[in-house]
């Protein structure tokens, strides 16, 4: 037995909390596989009230959620994905890229991400540990001046 198990806190636990949907969202999902971890899809529904919505939803969404593994390309084909999935993002929308955490299969270097997000003019703002497989890093557009 473990030590400070957590009681069951719900579809995906704290981790989705730290997300900042909020209720009425339109939140698309980009890379959707049968190892995403479903409990956090169903916290995500639960903070928007609704369903996500999937690449091919053509109008503009409030966030996005890209679940990325090595297998799914390079720097190129993510930086390539970024730039796709901020074409219906409104401004201002979140963007979260879900990766397997370090050790696991399909991890994706940090430092691959942040070329990515670099070359697609976005930057890593904060990285999370979402679920058990799973680290979420926020990606927000670089800043303009005021």
């Amino acid at each position: 037995m473990g030590t400070t198990a957590q009681p069951s806190v719900g579809h995906g636990g704290t981790g989705a909390a730290k997300l900042g949907f909020s209720a009425g969202q339109v939140v698309q999902e980009w890379g959707y596989g049968d190892d995403v971890d479903q409990e956090l899809r169903a916290a995500i529904e639960e903070m928007v009230g609704g369903e996500l919505v999937d690449e091919d939803y053509d109008d503009v969404t409030d966030a996005v959620v890209l679940w990325w593994r090595e297998e799914d390309g390079d720097a190129t084909d993510l930086t390539d994905a970024l730039v796709d999935v901020r074409a219906a993002l409104d401004e201002g929308g979140l963007i979260w890229l879900f990766t397997p955490k370090a050790g696991r299969p399909g991890h994706v270097p940090h430092s691959e991400i942040e070329e990515a997000a670099t070359t697609a003019g976005l930057h890593a703002t904060s990285t999370l540990t979402i679920a058990p497989e799973w680290s979420a890093t926020r990606l927000g557009t670089r800043g303009r001046g005021k």
